[in-house]
């Protein structure tokens, strides 16, 4: 669950904030839980998730939950399940995707407060993470894609029954 809403705002998404507060990752390793795998964040990762063609052309809801779900980034890879590989078809990531890719899929919870600043309930997301295998053999955390808000919300009065910071079993 993230608890802090970072990026607000009842217009746009200002993504230049967003790709500043990613910077703060580059350099980091996190390991998924269900694989194994070791997850880098490399410096083309700000720059992709914040101004890829999927950024681009999400609005509202899921903008402001893509952008918020830069916060809990080391926990959404801790988490991911699913691990798909798909051969790199684009010459422009010849390079950088020389082994391919992957896709995992995870989760985030965001709070949603009602007019008076209490919490409400949590609204919970989908989304998949996509991972360039570099030709230096390590995985990289490209972009969080496909964002979609599930049907189930868990209440604010509600605990989680998983330790984890944004695990949730469905209610």
């Amino acid at each position: 669950m993230i608890n802090d809403i970072r990026f607000k705002g009842k217009r746009s998404v200002d993504w230049k904030d967003v790709r500043e507060y990613l910077k703060e990752y580059v350099g980091e390793f996190y390991t998924i839980a269900a694989t194994g795998d070791v997850i880098f964040i490399g410096s083309d990762l700000p720059k992709e998730y914040s101004g890829s063609k999927y950024t681009n052309s999400i609005k509202g809801t899921n903008a402001k939950a893509k952008a918020n779900a830069a916060t809990g980034i080391p926990e959404m890879i801790e988490i991911a399940v699913g691990k798909h590989f798909r051969e790199n078809h684009e010459d422009k990531h010849k390079r950088d995707a020389k082994n391919g890719w992957y896709r995992y899929d995870s989760r985030f919870a965001l709070p949603v407060y009602d007019d008076k600043g209490e919490l409400e309930r949590y609204n919970v997301f989908h989304a998949s993470m996509l991972i360039r295998h570099s030709n230096d053999g390590k995985l990289y955390l490209y972009d969080v894609i496909d964002i979609k808000k599930k049907r189930a919300t868990l209440s604010a009065n509600k605990r989680l029954s998983d330790k984890k910071p944004i695990s949730f079993r469905e209610v």
